[in-house]
């Protein structure tokens, strides 16, 4: 079935405001235009249909405050509805944030929920936050985190801070530390994994990834922090930031994640859902990084979820039987 668009009958003017300046004009326009495919924006740009203040533009131009940028008519999708929430969600949800300033905001993210909504889903995380901060001019996610894995998450609450924080990521200015508990009795009590990455999309749109000498360089540091009769629990560092890099490294190890469908055991996940595990045993603990406007620095630890720790405690009862 076709989707519903409409089409605006005239020509919108949109004036820039602080929290979106610094994007290129293509960007965007692509996130303003919903609907409308990337072809057709590139060559209304191209062919002078959108001005800036009345200019022409390149597509790679950053639009800055006060800008005023032209729309022509053009066919796109209805807006979504946004999600309401209120109530005891608003306050579980607001009871998980582990950080919170002018700037940014760290989260620390249930398992489950999705960082932003799709086509399965309407509305992640982001939309949720949002919609429980309606006065927030910008509020966008800083990086992401598989839908299974929890922990601390970090959202931007300006442009000038998401940029900063960007390349914070970049230049590897930001040390992120996950606890996992992986299936079998872990030997090293360091390993580091260096085995390059190669992400495949399969006909159904799930991504598969492989360690492959054709892939990305991808490295993560294993610490063993305690080890139980059928399983140890590991601290993960990220040096490289892939695609469920620590799930497939650690599968990689003979290792898999407890809980882990696509990269794990049918056998062990088996094990560990009489025990109670209902989801991915992956949990981003610990942030370390400076703060991108002030430089202080700023360490953020995420305490796992009663799930998670009730079954380490029974993992510790069976060891003293």
């Amino acid at each position: 079935m076709e989707k519903p668009s409409f089409v605006s009958v005239k020509v919108e003017l949109i004036e820039i405001n602080s929290s979106q300046e610094q994007q290129r004009i293509d960007n965007f326009l692509i996130k303003s235009l919903k609907g409308v495919p990337k072809s057709r924006i590139y060559r209304m740009i191209r062919k002078g249909e959108v001005r800036v203040n009345r200019g022409r533009v390149r597509a790679e131009y950053r639009i800055q405050a006060h800008d005023i940028v032209r729309i022509p008519p053009i066919r796109r999708s209805p807006p979504k509805s946004k999600p309401s929430v209120g109530g005891k969600n608003k306050i579980q949800l607001e009871n998980r944030i582990l950080f919170e300033d002018d700037d940014l905001m760290v989260i620390n993210k249930p398992s489950g929920l999705p960082v932003h909504g799709g086509s399965r889903v309407n509305a992640g995380l982001i939309e949720l936050f949002r919609a429980i901060r309606p006065d927030a001019k910008f509020l966008e996610l800083v990086h992401r985190l598989d839908r299974g894995t929890s922990g601390c998450l970090l959202l931007a609450k300006k442009r000038s801070c998401l940029l900063k924080l960007h390349e914070l990521f970049r230049s590897n200015q930001v040390q992120k530390y996950y606890t996992a508990l992986v299936c079998g009795r872990w030997q090293p009590k360091k390993l580091l994994i260096d085995a390059p990455l190669k992400k495949n999309i399969q006909q159904s749109g799930e991504r598969i990834v492989k360690v492959s000498t054709s892939g990305k360089v991808a490295k993560t540091l294993f610490r063993r922090m305690q080890r139980y009769k059928f399983a140890t629990i590991v601290e993960a560092k990220l040096l490289t930031g892939r695609t469920h890099q620590i799930r497939v490294h650690a599968a990689y190890t003979g290792h898999p994640i407890a809980g882990d469908d696509r990269y794990g055991s049918k056998t062990d996940n088996r094990y560990f859902e009489e025990k109670g595990l209902k989801r991915l045993f992956l949990h981003a603990s610990t942030v370390k990084l400076r703060h991108p406007i002030s430089a202080k620095p700023l360490l953020i630890h995420a305490p796992i979820d009663e799930d998670l720790a009730k079954l380490i405690q029974h993992l510790k009862d069976e060891e003293s039987i």
